[in-house]
């Protein structure tokens, strides 16, 4: 029997090509039957290929509660395109259509004066929703929870229980698990849908139980949510008030994209890109900016200018011993491009290793000694290997001052690699600001002093 496996990629690419002449024909309603049949994330995929005018066009030509799944997929930057070209009634219908989470989501990413529009255009009862969720801390759990779920009571039976469910449920966002709470509204309980369905209809729900449940606290940083889920391999968790009192709940989808986020904050900061001075990471290279690229990467390339000037004032210190010892520049380059690369790889595993919880900052001991085996062993063969070059250029001696200056230079270069993050966590930072380009350039400063201090000493 042959099996297919198509390629999703392919797949996408094929169906786009497939509608563009309809939408250069401008016809509507033909493409408009098309894309209703489509994934919400490939409709999106779509809308970011076309231009400003025909973006607006098709989106005002899909289904409505469909538009509003597609909306939500589209990157912050043209959500913002499209919310200034729609108008109030069109922006009404699509805010009333969202998921509150990704009501509250749209709200935080776009600037003060369009947020304040966006609130004004909102119902009651979804202005309030949307202002509850946005008085939770930044970076909170509360944040990104949705609140539109179904719960039962454990006085009910299993027949209550399931007629409820199939009453209130259609609005929820998952009714895969079946949260159960007390006549105070205090979560007790979840359980799995089915587990109800394959229930007596007259046992009561509390006969079911086993009163373990997972939950976060609206105040949990998101950071924390997605390593529970992760733990849990839940596909939602419930989210509870100081009291217990059930609020709402979080979904995998969600926390996938604030974990994409924080892998991506990550990534900038080892590369020595700003997220700081503007609140959040670049999602979309594309559709940057050049003056948003020029200002997230000047500020470090500035810092690096004067961590060079500390590394150049170290080779001046030994003007003299160069002067009667020029070779000596022929491996300084060698020489610290190999501190500052072990430094890297040691603060990049450990960037990673922290960022995952592989690692604690109580197991700082265990890591350093553990380092500082590796890096003896990787010193060790790079100093062999560069031995002969030694030699070569400047005889015995000379091989000498290399051997050590690599070995040393390499071990310094890794610990530096691996203390920086610990140091970083231990003061509250994010580990990630160890940057690649921070490590090279300390151990350059550090690699210089190491090479010519033996030098010194030994080639007096």
């Amino acid at each position: 029997m042959d099996i297919n496996i198509d390629n999703t990629c392919t797949d996408t690419a094929d169906k786009i090509a497939g509608v563009m002449p309809l939408v250069e024909k401008r016809r509507w309603i033909e493409l408009r039957q098309a894309l209703s049949t489509w994934p919400p994330p490939e409709v999106a995929d779509f809308i970011n290929m076309l231009l400003g005018a025909h973006r607006i066009l098709v989106v005002r030509f899909l289904p409505r509660y469909f538009a509003a799944e597609v909306f939500s997929e589209l990157s912050p930057t043209i959500q913002d395109e499209l919310l200034t070209d729609l108008t109030n009634f069109e922006i009404r219908n699509l805010l009333a259509d969202l998921e509150p989470d990704d009501r509250a989501a749209l709200m935080d990413e776009m600037p003060a004066a369009m947020t304040r529009k966006l609130l004004n255009l909102l119902s009651l009862q979804d202005l309030k929703q949307t202002q509850e969720l946005l008085g939770y801390p930044e970076n909170s759990v509360g944040r990104i929870m949705t609140p539109n779920i179904v719960y039962i009571k454990e006085s009910w039976t299993v027949r209550e229980a399931i007629e409820h469910i199939r009453e209130f449920g259609h609005d929820s966002e998952t009714i895969n698990m079946v949260y159960i709470t007390d006549s105070n509204g205090t979560l007790i309980d979840e359980m799995p849908l089915s587990s109800l369905v394959l229930a007596s209809l007259d046992d009561k729900v509390n006969s079911l139980m086993d009163y373990n449940v997972i939950a976060l606290a609206a105040t949990d940083s998101q950071e924390s949510a997605v390593e529970k889920i992760k733990k849990y391999n839940y596909f939602a968790l419930p989210v509870v008030d100081s009291a217990g009192v059930l609020l709402g709940i979080v979904t995998v989808d969600d926390l996938m994209d604030i974990a994409d986020t924080h892998a991506t904050e990550d990534f900038h900061r080892i590369g020595a890109v700003s997220v700081e001075a503007e609140g959040s990471p670049i999602e979309n290279l594309k559709e940057a900016s050049v003056i948003l690229l020029y200002r997230r990467r000047i500020t470090w390339l500035v810092l690096l200018i004067f961590a060079g000037i500390l590394s150049g004032t170290g080779i001046a210190f030994f003007e003299d011993l160069i002067q009667h010892q020029i070779v000596l520049i022929f491996f300084l380059t060698l020489l610290i491009d190999c501190g500052g690369s072990s430094g890297t790889q040691s603060t990049t595993l450990m960037v990673r290793a922290l960022a995952t919880g592989d690692v604690k900052i109580r197991d700082w001991g265990k890591m350093i000694t553990k380092e500082i085996l590796v890096s003896g062993a990787l010193g060790g063969v790079m100093a062999v290997a560069v031995a002969p070059l030694g030699i070569f250029r400047g005889g015995f001696m000379l091989a000498i001052v290399v051997m050590l200056s690599m070995f040393l230079i390499v071990m310094v270069g890794s610990l530096i690699g691996v203390c920086l993050p610990f140091i970083l966590s231990k003061m509250k930072r994010d580990p990630a600001m160890a940057s690649a380009p921070l490590v090279a350039s300390v151990a350059d400063i550090v690699g210089v002093l190491i090479y010519f201090s033996i030098a010194t000493l030994l080639l007096r």
